[in-house]
Formats: structure tokens, sequence, C-alpha cells
């Protein structure tokens, strides 16, 4: 069971800039493909970018090699979500956005799903730098339009850098600062991206590449405003624009057909249905009996006992369903339990470390989750960037000037691993040792059994949770804990209240999301920064300077082996703090669809891609039709 993947699994492009920029708008690549020496005078023009290597795909390549330049356009593809929406603006923690309501911008740069670091021109037909990389400028594409026919232009790219960067999520705000002195339009093609002299140059220039384009003369027109929840859709210049909607219930995507990339090599092959639609259910289960009666189409399991016990049913038996399990090369989510470290109560270590001993994976997964998943223990999770054993030398060299700041046994012990338990829910071995550290943090069982600290305070935790699903997972982690003598309880919120909480911070333990990526640079300082205590990313609250000196020198690597010694120095750090109980992970995609769609026969490690690469087959689909199956 994920909980991330109730959520419909949307895979637009979005995904594949992150990885191409190291997580959301923030990048650390390194121009490639170079060759000779450079004078400090001249400048590098390119359209294709790669961090510590050259870029895959040429200037002439005619598609990417993962997808089918031949595939059909046309059809429909469905999926559901557990949660309603209110409005169609991603880019505020205010109201829930509609799923894909970021698919319709594109920015000057975009990723691939085969490669990890490589950025390819999209709105912008070149960019121009020095050596120094003080500075870039893109030069727009001619002829690029928003969906509804108007000229995208250069004035367009200037109104969204600065929207973004005085009304963007605070923590992005604060990295832009760092990282920008000025940007100028030079003409009617042309825009400058001047960088600050005291930012890390490998990641700027990506970075500058990563807005997303609004139109300036909708956010005029509709009196948008990018902190708020917006009833409309903010147009771009992508593949899909809005078709219809029920807010809250449905939500319809169309394939422009005048969109003005579509013969571009990075798109053949992709943006291949006419429709995507998004049903919305009120509890998981009534979402899966939706899916065996054709509500929807594609389905991304995230129920272990579902996929288990349950696809057994007439239309999966006649064939008509395909179930499948394909492969998954990505970092995993990071899923976990965030504790929330501004409450007084969790400050000391030693509590955080009781809590983790309680929660049972190796019991959950036997029992619950049919051993279907394995124990996250890393925000790296399932990549080499995960660190592991005691640390090297060249860590203790970056580790060792930050002791003061650091938990107890980073610079000696193994990276920290989750607990391993026994196979009853209850594991009496780590209960006491959970009894022994929060006794020695103060928290003593009094004659009820209850821990109370010496001002005779309950040791009260709460689970904000919005998920009927996840109560069968949180309730034996409630009961474990009870056992302990902690006041821990399953608080059931609603969608509104789950988002209103969960955006001031007003919780014990919400799950969040922690994977990161396999080329990590400034992003991290929304996760895990100082500066973004109050974010929606760095839900635990992580203010720590020992993490924000790693971060800069993740920030600052310049080759694949200093990278990697970095991101191991700052995981363990991260890990040794105890923010969080790691939750699970599988290195798949457990999937059903109704037979009627197809993919290439080797998927891109990084991406599943249903909505982005897979196509109708019509004749397929007129078979269900006349089977009754849809």
């Amino acid at each position: 069971m994920a909980k991330a993947a109730v959520r419909v699994a949307v895979q637009d492009r979005r995904a594949a800039m992150a990885r191409a920029l190291g997580g959301g708008l923030v990048a650390m690549l390194l121009a490639a493909g170079l060759s000779g020496q450079l004078r400090a005078e001249e400048t590098i023009t390119a359209a294709a970018i790669a961090t510590l290597g050259t870029v895959k795909y040429p200037p002439d390549f005619k598609h990417l090699d993962y997808v089918n330049p031949e595939a059909p356009k046309g059809g429909e593809i469905s999926e559901w979500t557990g949660y309603g929406f209110d409005n169609f603006n991603p880019y505020t923690i205010e109201g829930r956005a509609a799923p894909m309501a970021s698919a319709p911008q594109e920015s000057m740069l975009t990723g691939t799903a085969d490669t990890v670091g490589e950025a390819y021109c999209l709105l912008c037909e070149s960019f121009e730098y020095p050596p120094s990389r003080d500075w870039v400028i893109f030069t727009l594409r001619p002829g690029i339009t928003f969906s509804d026919g108007t000229p995208l232009t250069i004035e367009d790219v200037l109104f969204s850098y600065e929207t973004m960067r005085d009304k963007g999520l605070s923590s992005f705000r604060a990295i832009v600062a760092q990282q920008i002195a000025s940007v100028e339009v030079l003409d009617a093609r042309r825009i400058k991206f001047t960088f600050k002299p005291d930012y890390p140059r490998r990641d700027i220039i990506q970075s500058a590449g990563g807005f997303p384009v609004f139109s300036k003369a909708q956010f005029a027109r509709d009196k948008i405003d990018l902190e708020k929840p917006a009833q409309v859709e903010l147009m771009g210049s992508g593949p899909y624009m809005l078709d219809s909607f029920k807010m809250g219930q449905t939500v319809v995507w169309k394939r422009n057909p005048a969109y003005w990339g579509e013969t571009l090599p990075i798109n053949l092959g992709r943006n291949n249905f006419d429709r995507i639609r998004v049903e919305y259910y009120g509890d998981y289960q009534s979402a899966f009996e939706g899916f065996k009666a054709g509500s929807y189409t594609f389905r991304n399991e995230a129920s272990s006992i579902i996929w288990a016990t349950q696809y057994d049913f007439p239309a999966l038996k006649a064939g008509h369903v395909v179930k499948a399990q394909l492969p998954d090369g990505s970092v995993a989510s990071g899923q976990a339990w965030a504790i929330n470290l501004e409450r007084a109560k969790f400050q000391d270590i030693r509590v955080r470390q009781a809590l983790g001993l309680m929660f049972n994976f190796d019991w959950s997964n036997e029992t619950l989750f049919y051993g279907l998943y394995k124990r996250i223990n890393s925000p790296w999770e399932n990549s080499d960037l995960a660190a592991s054993g005691p640390p090297s030398e060249a860590e203790l060299a970056l580790l060792t000037p930050l002791a003061k700041d650091l938990p107890e046994g980073v610079l000696t012990d193994p990276a920290v691993l989750a607990p391993v338990s026994g196979k009853r829910q209850l594991d009496r071995g780590n209960m006491r040792k959970a009894a022994a550290l929060l006794e020695a943090a103060g928290w003593v069982a009094g004659d009820d059994g209850m821990r109370r600290n010496a001002k005779g305070e309950l040791l009260h935790v709460e689970f904000i949770n919005d998920d009927q699903s996840f109560d069968r997972v949180i309730n034996p982690f409630v009961e474990n804990l009870r056992a302990l003598g902690v006041d821990a309880v399953n608080f059931r919120v609603d969608d509104a209240q789950y988002q209103e909480r969960k955006s001031r911070h007003d919780f014990d333990l919400i799950t969040g999301h922690f994977g990161q990526e396999l080329l990590p640079g400034a992003g991290l300082q929304q996760y895990f920064g100082s500066g973004a205590t109050k974010d929606a990313f760095n839900l635990a609250g992580i203010a720590n300077p020992a993490i924000d000196a790693l971060i800069r020198k993740v920030e600052e690597a310049t080759t694949k082996e200093e990278l990697a010694v970095r991101v191991h120095a700052l995981d363990r750090a991260l890990r040794a703090l105890y923010f969080w109980v790691p939750q699970w992970f599988k290195d798949s995609h457990t999937v059903a669809y109704y037979d009627m769609y197809e993919h290439p026969a080797q998927l891109p490690p990084y991406s599943l891609g249903e909505l982005d690469f897979w196509w109708y087959n019509a004749d397929k689909a007129a078979k269900l039709k006349a089977a009754g199956a849809l």
C-alpha cells in the first residue's frame, strides 16, 4: 500500500524535468559534449546540456529511443484519485489543485525518461553562456502559441519568472533569491539571466531554464494571483488543455489539435491520447469497484491486499483487463511518517527513536502487504546514492568539521537503518529498547501505564490521516505505541482539514514523501533546509546547520565521485536525525488496465509513462465495447 499512489499517477513533463534539473525547478547540470579549449572571451551555444558527461541524444536525433514514433493518436485513458479538487492552481499550498493542473505549462528546457541529468531545448531554440556561467541567454523558438492560439512571447517568459520569484512557494523564492541577480529581455526572442557571484555555478543555467511559462495576458484578464487558488485553468503552451470538469468529481484534459510542438523530435511518439480523464471516488475500495465496472480504464494499484486477493473479477478472467508488473528503476518515493520536530515533545532524539522502534514493518509486510514491499531507509533508497556502512575517509572529511551539530554516532557508526522486528505485531525486544529511551528522555510510565514527563504532561502522539485504507496500517502501530505507554491515536480527518493542518504544520505525525533525485542540487533546500521549515516540502521542520552545510556541498559537487561522497555524507546525517518513521516501497509498477492500451516493449527506467508515451488501439477498444466490457 502506497499512499501517494492513491492520488492519480500523473506522468507529465514535470517528472522528466525534475530528473533533468535535480528536483523541482532547481538544477545541477554542467555543459557537456564540448571539444577543444575555450578562451575566456568565447561563449558556448547549445541546444542540450548534461551533468558530468555528454548528452545521450545528438543534435540531429529523430526521436527518443523509448517511444514508438508511429504511435497512433486518439482515444481516451482514464484514471482515478481519492481526493477532490477545488481549483486549478498547482503553484499554491492553498486548496487542492486538479490533477495535471501543471500539464499545460512548458519551460525552456525539458528532460527525458531514459536519462539522468540531461535537459534539451523545448521552448528555447538554443542557449548561450560563457565558460564562467555568470549568465545565460535563451533564444525562444519562433511560432510558439498558447492553447488559445495567442503567441507565447519573450515578455511572457519574463512575466513568468517574475511571478514565480515573487509569488512562488516560499522555499522556492528563497532559492531564486540566492541564485539570480537580474533578468532582462534583449529583443523579441532573447532573454538574459544574470547570476549572483556567490552562488555555485554548476546548476544555475539549468535552473533558469526550468521556470514554467504562463500567459501574461490571461493573468491580467482573469485576475489570477499565483498565491491563491484559481477557478480557471492556468493556460499554457503544452500539448494538453482543459476540456471539461465537475468541481471535485471529474476533470478531463484534451489534446490540443493545434499544439505548436507536435513535430519536434523530442515530442514524437508522445502525447498520444485525445483525452485524459480523472474520476474521483470517496474511498479506495469504491474506486476499485469502479475500475471493475469499467468506469475508468487504467489503475496503478497501491493496495497490496487488493493486488494479491481481489484481481479475480469477471473482466480480468475474460481477458478484458491486463494485470502486469512492470519494472521501475526510479529512486523510491521516500514515503514515511514525518515527525514534527517543531513540537517540544519530539525535540529529544530519543523520543523519535522510540517511535520508530514501535512500527513493525516486517510483521506488516508479511501480514498486511503479502510480502510485496521493501523497507525504506534513505531518501535515496533504490539507488547507489544511499549511504551504507560506516563513513568513508572522504565522508569523514566533510562530517568532522560539522560534528558539533550532528547527532552522536554519525562519525563512527554505520548509516542508520530502520529497525528489524519479529513476526508478532508487538516486538517485545524493540519495545524494551523504546521504553529505555523514553525513560532516559524523562517520559516515565505511571500507575496507569501511560507515560508523562516531569510536568505531568501525557506523551500524546496523533497521526493525522485522511485515508480509510491506511487505517489497517496505522492502527497496529497505534496499538504498539499504547502498549509502550504512549497516548497514541489515529485521528481521521476529511480532505480539507488534512490539507489545512498540513499547510500549517499542525500535526504530530503525517505521511509525506522525501524521495530525492539521482542528481540532487538546490532542491534539497526545500526538503531539508533551515529556510524551508514552514514550507510544504520540509514537513518534519528540519533546521540544522550541519545539514545546511552539507546541502551546499552537494550543490557544489563537480564530479560524479564527488557528488556520491557528498550525498552519502548528507544521507547519513539526515537519517541520524530520526526525523521520520520510514515506510515502504516496491521496485515495480503494479498496474491493471483495459486491454486497449499499448506501450513500447522496453520501458525507460525512470517512468511508467502511461500518460506520456503509451497509445490507444482503436481495434481492441471496439472489441471491448462489443463485448460489453466498457
